[in-house]
């Protein structure tokens, strides 16, 4: 119920036709119910030597009631589809804006695949299975009543026998469907993979073709994609059982009706039944299992729907990893940064944790530099200031007031991240740039171009800055990528501006252009600068070195060449790898 309740909320508007389209099954079963018994009554007219006026009657009455059931099936056709695809689309909206409130250990959570998979093919599921509730669902069970009981009136005791078959039947139906479950529902998680193989191999189509591996790849999509098609041929194989099944007992039933239904008419010549009577027996015998066997059907694919629909209802339900504070703070006074005994770890069960007692206190305007090797920890703790996770002991503190504090988009607002992998959208320069601030004007985007020492390349475009970027920027090259994204972070003017390694595709002179023009363009704001090469940060107010999620020094350059072997002998090699360079 928990489940139905959730998915409701997302019928919204298009509750009118769902409704209306039960309304338009009522009468067209009604309808149907009635056509039989209209049917026994002109053939016992007929036999009984009627007027051809009468008939003719009788058969008008037939072909209106065949239209208006024409009329209501075609009209619960119409409202059930509008009502099933408005319900998928407002269903899609409504994940997709979840996904929206998701942090980063929510993504971890589901992982990028499933949750595409969910707002895919799951959704698919539960709007093909909305659509046979409100239609199908409905229109076979009343069938079956109306048929059932129009059958005893017609009949009398011939309809015991569908009394008999109707619970084989179903029993039947039953466990055939029960049976297929397991390997419907074994499908979804199969699903996830498969579309992690595609995301994936789309991204890294450029490693893949550099490596050459493309028949590997193959070989591996075809493989999860094998694996779907035997739990589906499986499952399809048990559900075949179905038609010889509903074929076993509706022979039965018409032996039946037609032996028996003989039987008593030629011995009481008609009196307690008749020709009409029989051939109705027989067309309600038909709806009856045909009702049955739409049924288990349904229950198939509801069942298969139930699962994508629990899926979707975990998306739907979750709650942000972040608490939001009762009285948030809306306004970031200013850039200084204050990591008190820092400890984090991205999972409650995990064993270490990744950032550990961390004691670092950033002022206002400062610039300061990261370094460490691969593993250290350096982005983790980056990530932590504009609250991407939360601590798990100790607090990290912006312009004096704890991040947990914060309305989050105010914090976020206030802070910038450049990353090393950056992302440019489909769209213009332009339109990338004013990410940053959708206000901006053509000139002060020109002018943040000039700083991060893009507009030069930008202006060679044939369109300039109304250039198209292809998606994930594929037609600019990794330092053109990561110059756009620094422009970018520089028009929201932050108050701090974190740059993960950002300038690493760009040469060294470009560099030092661009952190020179941070000190003009952006005095105020509180730079962080995580680098691989010591010439990045060597000019930094403060160079903090990382090692195994700790700490290991910080101060000056100057200070850390006296103070800090590690750093020395970094810096020592750089040196010496420049000069054998050059």
């Amino acid at each position: 119920m928990g489940t139905i309740k959730t998915l409701a909320k997302s019928v919204r508007e298009y509750k009118r036709p769902s409704i209306l389209t039960t309304l338009l099954i009522l009468g067209e079963a009604v309808i149907e119910a009635l056509i039989p018994f209209i049917t026994a009554a002109l053939i016992t007219s007929i036999q009984s030597g009627a007027q051809i006026s009468e008939v003719i009657q009788e058969g008008v009455i037939l072909v209106a009631l065949a239209l208006v059931s024409l009329a209501c099936g075609g009209g619960a056709a119409f409202t059930a589809a509008k009502a099933s695809a408005g319900f998928a689309k407002n269903l899609r909206y409504d994940i997709y804006s979840k996904i929206q409130t998701f942090n980063f250990v929510n993504i971890d959570k589901f992982s990028t695949s499933s949750l595409v998979t969910r707002v895919t093919t799951d959704v698919g599921n539960v709007q093909m299975s909305f659509m046979m509730i409100i239609r199908t669902a409905i229109r076979a069970p009343l069938m079956i009543v109306f048929s059932a009981v129009m059958a005893a009136i017609m009949g009398g005791l011939l309809s015991v026998a569908f009394v008999i078959a109707i619970p084989i039947l179903g029993g039947g139906l039953y466990l055939i469907s029960k049976k297929a479950m397991p390997r419907f529902r074994s499908v979804f998680k199969k699903y996830d993979k498969l579309n992690e193989s595609i995301e994936e191999n789309v991204r890294a189509t450029r490693v893949v073709k550099g490596f050459s591996r493309e028949d590997y790849e193959k070989q591996k999509f075809a493989s999860r994609a094998d694996t779907i098609r035997e739990d589906f041929t499986k499952a399809e194989r048990i559900v075949a059982f179905n038609t010889p099944l509903m074929n076993i007992c509706f022979y039965a039933v018409m032996i039946i009706v037609l032996l028996g239904g003989s039987y008593v008419a030629i011995n009481t010549s008609g009196a307690a039944i008749n020709v009409g009577q029989i051939s109705s027996l027989i067309l309600y015998g038909v709806q009856i299992l045909m009702s049955l066997m739409m049924l288990s059907m349904i229950y198939v694919m509801i069942t298969i729907s139930a699962t994508s629909a629990r899926r979707i209802c975990e998306v739907l339900n979750e709650q942000p990893a972040l608490p939001i504070a009762s009285s948030p703070v809306a306004e970031v006074a200013d850039g200084s940064i204050d990591f008190d005994n820092v400890s984090f770890k991205y999972s409650l069960a995990a064993e270490n944790f990744s950032l550990c007692n961390i004691d670092l206190h950033i002022k206002s305007g400062m610039t300061v530099g990261i370094l460490g090797g691969t593993g250290s920890s350096k982005s983790t703790l980056v990530q932590l200031i504009p609250r991407l996770y939360d601590t798990t002991l100790g607090s990290v503190k912006v312009g004096g007031v704890d991040v947990k504090d914060y309305q989050v988009r105010a914090l976020r607002d206030s802070v910038a991240m450049v990353l090393q992998k950056n992302v440019l959208f489909s769209g213009t320069i332009k339109e990338n740039l004013r990410w940053g601030n959708a206000e901006a004007t053509d000139e002060e985007i020109i002018e943040a171009c000039k700083l991060a020492q893009a507009d030069e390349f930008v202006r060679a475009f044939p369109n300039g800055y109304d250039t198209k970027i292809e998606q994930g920027g594929t037609n600019v090259s990794g330092g053109q990528k990561q110059r756009l994204c620094i422009a970018r972070a520089l028009l929201k003017k932050p108050k701090i501006l974190i740059l993960d390694d950002s300038t690493s595709a760009v040469d060294t002179k470009t560099d030092a252009l661009i952190r020179a023009g941070f000190r003009t363009y952006i005095p105020e704001t509180t730079k962080i600068i995580i680098a691989q090469r010591v010439a990045s940060v060597e000019d930094a107010d403060m160079i903090i070195l990382m090692e195994n999620g700790k700490i290991a020094a910080k101060g000056t350059h100057d200070e850390l060449l006296k103070s800090s072997n590690t750093y020395r002998e970094i810096y020592n090699q750089q040196r010496r790898g420049g000069a054998d360079n050059e």
